[in-house]
Parts: C-alpha cells; sequence; structure tokens
C-alpha cells in the first residue's frame, strides 16, 4: 500500500493536504493497478533533474521556469507573472532584471494604463527555449533506447495518465 504523508514530500503540507493525502493513499492501492506513490514522486524528480542538468543558457530554474510561462501565457502582466510563479513581488523583479539583462523578455506599457508594465518574450527568448527544448528532447529520446520494447509500450500506455497529472491544477 502506497504510503502518503508529509515526509518525503517536496516541502511542507498543510494539515488539511496531509488528512486529504492520507485518505486517497487506501483508493490507489485498492485500484487494478496499484499504484506507489512514492516510487511515482521518485522517478519523476529524477528524470526531471536530468533533464534539466543541460546548459541553461545561465538561467536558473525559477528563470527558465518563469520565461517558459511568459511565452505561453504572455503578454503577461508582472502581477499575473508573480502569481502564475507563486514568488514574491521582490524576488519577481529581480527574475525579471535577469531575463530583461539576457534579453530575453522586454517590458511593454500596457495600452491605456501607464503604471502597468507586460512582459513579451523577445526573440532571442524564443530561440533559447527552443534550444533548451531540443537539448531536453535529445537527451530524453537518448535514454529512452535504454529500455525494453515492453517497458517502452508501457510508458506509453502511461502517457494520458502522466499528461494528465501534468495539467492537474494544483492543490
Amino acid at each position: 500500500m502506497p504510503q502518503v504523508s508529509a515526509e518525503g514530500t517536496d516541502g511542507p503540507v498543510p494539515d488539511g493536504r496531509i488528512a486529504s493525502l492520507a485518505a486517497t493513499a487506501p483508493m490507489l492501492a485498492s485500484a487494478p493497478a496499484a499504484v506507489d506513490v512514492t516510487r511515482l514522486r521518485v522517478a519523476i524528480a529524477r528524470l526531471s533533474r536530468r533533464l534539466r542538468k543541460h546548459e541553461l543558457a545561465g538561467l536558473t530554474p525559477t528563470q527558465l521556469a518563469a520565461l517558459s510561462t511568459v511565452e505561453r501565457s504572455g503578454p503577461l502582466r508582472l502581477g499575473d507573472l508573480a502569481t502564475a510563479e507563486r514568488v514574491a513581488p521582490s524576488t519577481l523583479t529581480r527574475l525579471v532584471s535577469a531575463l530583461e539583462e539576457r534579453g530575453y523578455v522586454e517590458r511593454r506599457a500596457v495600452p491605456g494604463d501607464a503604471r502597468v508594465w507586460e512582459l513579451v518574450v523577445t526573440r532571442r527568448g524564443h530561440e533559447v527555449l527552443d534550444r533548451i527544448r531540443q537539448e531536453s528532447t535529445i537527451l530524453l529520446a537518448d535514454s529512452l533506447l535504454t529500455l525494453s520494447p515492453d517497458q517502452l509500450s508501457a510508458l506509453a500506455a502511461a502517457l494520458p495518465a502522466l499528461e494528465r497529472l501534468a495539467d492537474a491544477a494544483p492543490h
């Protein structure tokens, strides 16, 4: 049976969340194919770290995440980026300044409200993100070569579930 507790998570878990997580564990264990939540979390975290180990164009993981968010959702107001990335305004200021200094984003005044700024990804920012994605794809493709045909089939069958988990709104 999967053990779900505050230990082993990626940070503090509010008390209400622990109860919710603990209530979920029995359902996972009684499913037709039991899911070892701890093994899944560790495997995803290790794979994620491996995919991030390539040269990041001088960006921290937080800066890269913010740049990706602006590309996906932009143009984006600064406050909306802070909310999306869950960072404090002071952190956001440093983060955006670093992205601007590298030429990856630029600030633009919002038409009709000169007090508000929005961020847009520059051509250079798009190029860097494309290169990072290509490097990650190559690294993952090389890793897939180590799997057996049965493991590749199982991974292909699991893709819809993994995509759903990735797209789910955080609790």
